[in-house]
């Protein structure tokens, strides 16, 4: 059985090489003539696996680890019997971290007493980050129509202070969340709100953020339409920007690794496999100021966005 890998994919080497062959790849390495004979994929969202990738190869599995699944083509997919799975709330705790820090590093945020919190999403992360802003002190609106919770999503750009988004792309179905804060859901929201995107590229539509009417809105974006080659005018406007690391932690990393490594033992019937805590690495200490650092560094250098996201370290 061959495995294909992404390499970026961490804490991954020698666990599988007793039980199949295992080929570690880059991103853009993972291309048609290389997946061919492959059995099983493990990726991220940097492989779209389409019929463009998957078309007469041998792939019967896949495994991306990360929460999102944009990038997976999930009805071609299912239509020719490969399974594919995710990782959701892997990392939901760095993502409630990202936000919490994204709220103290803005002093429009941080400095009113008692704000409205409006979080779109209310899975794993949404969750986490809800508990968080009651801990703060927050007024608290959820808005997520799929699971029947909370409040219309206008009552949320007319109320909160402060909102994030927590929610999958999708750009179909009863609920799409594609450019679901659009012109008209800005032109709701208080002049002053702040308006946080951890969750994945598209939720926002990047040129309704940037037209006049909008500037004097606070926008901390970590997540890009477009990604790598990100909006430098929306760089120039935000408050803060990263290089989509909300969910990079350690923890974060071996739960995912750990999710695909459980996954694939179990579809291809082999020993439950995980990854040996003795060889995990000392986390970071991000520091106080580390949003600001990973800001600085991507505004610095906008077109090195994928080399600062594979180079962030873990925290």
């Amino acid at each position: 059985m061959l495995v294909i890998i992404d390499k970026y994919i961490p804490f991954l080497r020698g666990i599988l090489e007793p039980y199949c062959e295992v080929k570690y790849l880059e991103p853009d390495e993972i291309t048609a003539d290389s997946v061919s004979d492959a059995d099983a994929l493990l990726v991220r969202s940097r492989t779209r696996c389409d019929a463009a990738l998957l078309e007469g190869s041998k792939v019967r599995f896949i495994a991306t680890a990360t929460i999102g699944y944009d990038h997976i083509d999930t009805a071609y997919c299912e239509s020719h019997g490969i399974f594919w799975t995710n990782c959701p709330g892997c990392n939901a705790q760095g993502v409630c971290d990202y936000v919490e820090e994204a709220i103290r590093t803005t002093p429009a945020a941080s400095v009113k007493k008692s704000p409205v919190m409006g979080i779109v999403g209310v899975g794993h992360v949404g969750s986490l980050v809800a508990e968080m802003a009651e801990r703060r002190g927050c007024r608290v609106l959820l808005n997520d129509p799929p699971k029947g919770i909370g409040v219309p999503l206008e009552q949320i750009a007319r109320e909160a202070d402060i909102i994030t988004f927590h929610t999958p792309l999708t750009k179909d179905g009863a609920y799409p969340t594609y450019h679901l804060c659009d012109e008209h859901f800005l032109s709701l929201c208080k002049k002053n709100a702040v308006i946080i995107n951890a969750a994945r590229g598209g939720v926002i539509d990047e040129e309704a953020a940037l037209l006049p009417e909008n500037r004097g809105k606070i926008f901390v974006i970590d997540t890009w339409e477009g990604e790598p080659d990100i909006n430098k005018r929306l760089l120039d406007a935000a408050e803060i920007a990263t290089c989509h690391i909300a969910g990079y932690t350690l923890q974060g990393k071996v739960n995912a690794t750990n999710m695909c490594l459980s996954a694939l033992c179990k579809h291809f019937s082999l020993p439950e496999l995980q990854v040996p805590a003795e060889t995990l690495p000392t986390p970071r200490h991000a520091g106080q100021y580390w949003l600001l650092e990973v800001d600085h560094k991507l505004r610095q250098n906008p077109e090195y966005f994928e080399y600062l996201r594979e180079t962030y370290p873990l925290r």
